[in-house]
């Protein structure tokens, strides 16, 4: 068990502490929320949270195969809705490998991604495309 203590700062702000590391994030509500958009909203987190754990398990199997991943890049775009409340309802992944890989190498790679705990903890009702890039193909 983890535990990590939140405090309201006033302002829509919040200093969130990670109790085993002391490690601090300061969350701000977005300028088009209401808030001063000044660091990371809570759902910017729930993005935030998706590619690095997607990154944190490719780099999990790369370490098994003694692949080099170091390099490799996610870009997450967090597109929120509002039917009928404000949600996040889509988190498009786009992930770009530092090298080639084979098949086989792409495969386990793909299902670290689909299979990460933040992903499987993500509702059905967002919508989580995901792109595995190989060296110079350009983003879709």
């Amino acid at each position: 068990m983890v535990e990590i203590t939140l405090l309201y700062n006033g302002h829509q702000r919040v200093t969130a502490v990670h109790g085993p590391s002391g490690a601090q994030v300061l969350t701000d509500a977005p300028v088009d929320n209401g808030g001063k958009g000044e660091s990371y909203s809570p759902t910017d987190l729930v993005a935030t949270a998706l590619g690095s754990c997607m990154l944190t398990y490719i780099g999990k199997v790369a370490e098994q195969h003694d692949w080099d991943v170091r390099g490799t890049a996610v870009s997450v775009k967090k597109e929120m809705v509002a039917d009928p409340l404000r949600r996040i309802g889509r988190l498009t992944v786009d992930i770009q490998l530092n090298q080639h890989f084979d098949e086989k190498a792409l495969k386990m790679f793909t299902n670290a991604v689909t299979t990460c705990p933040v992903k499987l903890s993500i509702s059905d009702q967002i919508e989580v495309p995901i792109t595995l890039r190989l060296p110079a193909q350009p983003p879709q």
